[in-house]
Formats: structure tokens, sequence, C-alpha cells
């Protein structure tokens, strides 16, 4: 199976375990319109492939008290080899950051933070980011309301 060449069936698999990651597989070939074994065995490949890197539960932030949304911009001084991988590690071992991407423009990083209030994120800005040897600007914003949440892929 080619990364840029996926049939209608796989397509169409991805499709509903983006949906519904616990359908068992008799109801996804029902669904897709493939008997159980193909479609099993479809779906095994995706797996294999990489194109399936997990199964997961989304759950609901607010229900964990986690209320605030912030996206904050974040500026390097350097961009020395030893600077910019201990921010990224420092970024993934926060469970705070749920996003992180480096970024064209006029910051260096692009980092999603979830938190339960400002006090939350004021530790995290004072305590974590601007510690980090490196880091020279942070530019947050915070989200109002949430207009749009999407875990799917467009397929």
């Amino acid at each position: 199976m080619k990364n840029d060449s996926l049939d209608a069936a796989s397509v169409k698999i991805l499709s509903e375990l983006q949906k519904n990651g616990r359908i068992s597989s008799n109801e996804l070939a029902e669904k897709i319109g493939m008997s159980a074994s193909p479609c099993w065995r479809r779906q095994k490949e995706l797996e294999d492939n990489g194109y399936i890197i997990r199964y997961t539960a989304l759950v609901d932030r607010r229900k964990l008290g986690l209320s605030v949304v912030c996206m904050a911009h974040i500026t390097l001084a350097r961009h020395e080899e030893g600077v910019v991988k201990n921010f990224e590690e420092a970024m993934r071992l926060r469970p705070e950051v749920v996003e992180c991407y480096e970024t064209t423009g006029n910051a260096d990083y692009l980092v999603k933070i979830v938190v339960a209030d400002m006090d939350g994120y004021h530790d995290f800005l004072h305590n974590v980011l601007v510690k980090l040897n490196g880091v020279s600007q942070v530019n947050t914003s915070v989200a109002l309301r949430e207009v749009k949440y999407e875990t799917a892929l467009p397929l």
C-alpha cells in the first residue's frame, strides 16, 4: 500500500474509523460494503503501514475543568541544535502542551496549551516557558470560545 494511492475501500475504512474507533470488524465491513475478513485484513494493513497510528478516546476537556485554551507564538533567540532540541523535548514532556508546531513567519513555534484557568497559564508561562534556554519571546492568544474542534482528517 503506497502513501499516495489509497483505494476507495481504504479511504472508507479510514473515514469510518475516524468517526468511531471502537466499531467492530463486522460493523465496519457492513458499513463499507465488504466481507469481514478482507475488511479486517485491509484495516490491519492500514495499521501496519502507519496510516492508523493508534486508537484513542476523545475526552471533553471541560468535564476535566480544563476551560482555557491558549495559543503561544514562541520565538527562540538562537537556533543552535541544543537549544532547539531542548525546547522541543520540553514541549513534548509538558502535559499542558497538546500540540506544538515549528512554523514559518514571525514566530518559530506555535504551541497549543490547555489549562484549568489563567492562573494555570501564568504558572506555565513563568515557571516553564520563559525559563527555557533560548526562548526570547512569547506572544499568547487566549481562545474566547471553541468554534470548531475536529480530529478527523479530510480524506
